[in-house]
């Protein structure tokens, strides 16, 4: 390849001489990766396998140095650009079409300071891969429930999961944070240090700067919880839902209790007759040191109604953490629409209810993470995280195989957004927006929005950062 066209943040295209590009590759201790490249269709493919664009140029960073070189590159020709942890985000705007993609998934380093409870950790780190490291001293910090997630993506949009309720939200356990500026400058962020851009990017997403360096406090956990899954037969969804939403509300904080409407899959500890059929199943885990004050909290619902089965036991925190892995492989088509909500009233229950008798596909489901808990004690102007006041995140999730039933598919998701809107708060968690949302955006932010374009007029005010849901400059 002679030449190579990159296209602009202006929407126009430059042409770069092969001179020059390799000029730009010898600075590097990664690797780049161009359209004609061996490894460029595998490392522009990403989890949601309805994103399929083609970067111009993709520049997989070794450190912190590469990524400062990648922008710098870019704002100097004016290259549209985009930004990659994982690749996991539902929107996919970690893969651009025709700019440079800055692929951060090969810094992977994790190192844990066990006496003073702290994780450091590079943006290319998985939550499996996190999990793997504190564990090996019984820590843990809250992130969120399926192991292939990307630890960066979550954190910038706020992260929450199985440990939320007891300690927070991801980002409310960030300590610091190294980031590099549309400048090309790193800079600390933390409560005393440029503690404007540390507010910003507690939930403001990748709209401020690309992190390469998370700072996490850790909190004594397992490595032995008492977890597991309760399944229901969906012909008891309205009973079964409506206790568990007045369960929730005596719960204490080390308890965390999700709802998941599906078809069941083929578990071998469901049996075969199941296997496709209708379910509610509610997973559940507690994160307290006593596994018999455990057991008591669970009891209840444990006692209540006529599951198909009950398969909460100790378990180990990393098994638990990758449990739901299988369901949400990679190269599957995936869309999704979702609430938050204060209360579930027994209308937004039954309404729900209705839409699993029409699940488009065995891998469509429709999911309740209880929030609360240490979640909604922080004050809500303390992060760029807005919305503290969900008890409840409703994600209808739309998963299918085939290009053939997108459209069937996502109508599904919609119709069910639509429906359940007027019971929501109207608040959204950014991490489950997809790309068509941007209008969404200002309310995902609420009165944070504001405060967040004035950030964004000082630390990106030409909106270098576009490729996320984004925060447009004023200026």
């Amino acid at each position: 390849m002679r030449e190579l066209t990159l296209k602009c943040m202006d929407g126009s295209t430059e042409t770069f001489a092969r001179d020059a590009i390799d000029e730009f590759a010898a600075s590097l201790r990664g690797e780049l990766l161009t359209p004609d490249a061996d490894r460029y269709d595998e490392a522009r493919s990403i989890w949601n396998a309805m994103v399929d664009r083609k970067p111009g140029m993709i520049v997989e960073c070794a450190g912190a140095v590469d990524v400062i070189r990648a922008v710098n590159f870019a704002r100097e020709n004016q290259l549209l650009v985009s930004v990659r942890g994982i690749g996991h985000n539902i929107a996919g705007n970690s893969v651009c079409d025709g700019g440079i993609m800055i692929d951060l998934s090969k810094m992977k380093s994790v190192r844990i300071d066990a006496d003073n409870k702290r994780a450091r950790v590079e943006p290319g780190v998985t939550l499996g891969d996190l999990d793997n490291e504190t564990q090996a001293f019984g820590l843990a910090t809250p992130i969120g429930i399926n192991s292939t997630t990307g630890v960066a993506g979550l954190t910038l949009g706020g992260g929450f999961g199985w440990l939320s309720r007891k300690h927070g939200l991801t980002i409310d356990n960030l300590v610091s944070a190294d980031v590099v500026t549309a400048a090309g400058e790193l800079v600390k962020a933390s409560k005393s240090e440029n503690s404007d851009l540390f507010w910003g990017i507690r939930g403001g997403g990748g709209n401020f700067g690309i992190v390469t360096s998370f700072e996490f406090e850790l909190h004594p956990v397992g490595p032995e919880v008492l977890a597991g899954l309760i399944v229901h037969p969906i012909a008891a969804a309205r009973d079964v839902l409506r206790y568990y939403r007045d369960f929730c509300a005596q719960a204490p904080d080390e308890l965390t209790v999700w709802v998941v409407l599906r078809k069941a899959p083929p578990l071998p500890f469901l049996p075969e007759e199941v296997h496709g059929t209708e379910v509610v199943v509610l997973a559940a885990m507690y994160a307290g040191d006593d596994m018999a004050e455990g057991e008591k909290a669970l009891a209840p619902l444990r006692e209540h109604g006529n599951p198909i089965a009950d398969v909460i036991g100790p378990h180990t925190f990393v098994d638990f953490q990758s449990a739901f892995d299988p369901l949400l492989t990679p190269g599957f088509r995936n869309y999704w629409k979702s609430h938050d909500f204060a209360e579930l009233s027994d209308e937004a229950l039954d309404t729900t209810i209705q839409f699993v008798d029409t699940l488009p596909s065995p891998h469509c489901e429709i999911f309740i993470a209880q929030m609360g808990g240490a979640t909604n004690r922080i004050p809500k102007d303390a992060t760029a995280y807005h919305h503290r006041d969900a008890e409840f995140i409703m994600n209808v999730h739309g998963r299918w195989e085939n290009e053939a039933d997108d459209d069937r598919c996502t109508a599904w998701c919609r119709e069910l957004f639509e429906v359940m809107t007027p019971y929501s708060t109207g608040g959204v968690y950014v991490n489950f927006m997809t790309q068509e949302e941007e209008k969404r955006v200002k309310v995902a932010y609420g009165d944070s929005y504001d405060r967040l374009v004035a950030l964004k007029n000082k630390y990106d005010p030409t909106n270098f950062f576009r490729l996320n849901q984004n925060i447009q400059p004023s200026v």
